[in-house]
């Protein structure tokens, strides 16, 4: 399988990568926090790590440590847009229950 992004994430990734000037791609993992256990991690990287797996969607490298992959193998990154709000949206099939706040998940 593989971590995948929509093509809505993958042109906001694009925009911030070239407003930035440089990086390699864009970080997907996940951290101990919040109520459920696990949350999200999001950041732009400039290089991958020998150990990450790096995959491409729409022009864009989404680079996964091995740790992370576990438990998110098969999310699809997505960008949406609701009224004033927007932002990024992990569709994670692994994850069996997310917290009230939206902020955290297990599996």
């Amino acid at each position: 399988m593989a971590v995948t992004m929509t093509e809505a994430a993958a042109d906001h990734v694009s925009r911030f990568l070239d407003n930035r000037g440089k990086g390699f791609g864009v970080r997907v993992g996940v951290k101990t926090t919040g109520c459920s256990g696990m949350g999200y991690i999001l950041e732009f990287v400039d290089d991958a790590l020998t150990e990450d797996t790096v995959f491409e969607c729409h022009g864009v490298n989404v680079v996964v440590d091995p740790k992370s992959l576990v438990y998110i193998d098969g999310t699809e990154l997505d960008f949406v847009k609701e009224g004033l709000n927007e932002g990024f949206k992990f569709n994670n099939p692994r994850a069996a229950s997310e917290c009230g706040c939206g902020e955290s998940f297990s599996v």
